[in-house]
């Protein structure tokens, strides 16, 4: 099934080109990002990171220094901030030890990363995923929503939550930039074709890719 997934990647990368994902300029800002859009869209995260840089410039120390109070007010226009301020505060706060060397923090943590990751207040899976997946650079298959929907219309049966595809996709062909482009295709495929649900009119219409078959 690992050739099916690649021949996929192949297709929509030959069709739709570089994605550029994830969008930001410092690894710092993905993590920022990848909290703040949680329950809500880019528009209103890229608000609540424009007011973070400004004060900050998405260093590390100024953040983890920020009290609650100024991070909640900074991060309102994304909602949910006083959970997702919680998040930030962690996070950043524990990345000081190893002054924000993400390498070092990979290279201290190993395979624990992703527990590690989850054990931070309000990190689910899929943001702990997009975490190891453009911050920590390992190669890891994030089953979003928009994820399940496309292998659901592909032809892969109860997909009901995000653990059901994970487990189901090998990545063991992908270079790491491959694994960025296929989630950020992913997602930008599933903007268009998903989210209406218009997949009968994309170029994928014709394929089919049943993961659980042996």
């Amino acid at each position: 099934m690992k050739q099916q997934v690649y021949a996929l990647y192949q297709k929509m990368f030959q069709k739709m080109g570089p994605q550029g994902w994830w969008p930001a300029d410092s690894k710092e800002e993905i993590i920022l990002g990848a909290i703040l859009v949680q329950n809500t869209n880019w528009q209103n995260a890229a608000i609540s990171l424009k007011n973070l840089k400004a004060v900050t410039g998405f260093s590390s120390s100024q953040i983890a220094s920020l009290s609650i109070e100024n991070l909640q007010e900074l991060i309102r226009p994304s909602g949910f901030f006083k959970s997702k301020s919680q998040a930030i505060h962690e996070i950043f706060t524990w990345l000081i030890p190893f002054n924000s060397n993400f390498l070092k923090v990979k290279n201290y943590y190993g395979k624990s990363l992703r527990k590690k990751l989850l054990s931070f207040h309000g990190i689910g899976e899929e943001t702990a995923d997009v975490l190891l997946l453009y911050v920590f650079d390992v190669s890891v298959f994030v089953a979003d929503t928009y994820a399940r929907r496309l292998f659901t219309q592909l032809g892969t049966p109860e997909l009901h939550n995000y653990q059901s595809l994970k487990k189901l996709v090998d990545l063991s062909r992908f270079t790491l930039v491959e694994a960025q482009e296929f989630h950020g295709l992913i997602d930008e495929f599933g903007k268009v074709f998903l989210k209406r649900n218009t997949f009968e009119t994309s170029f994928l219409n014709d394929e089919k890719i049943n993961l659980r078959q042996e």
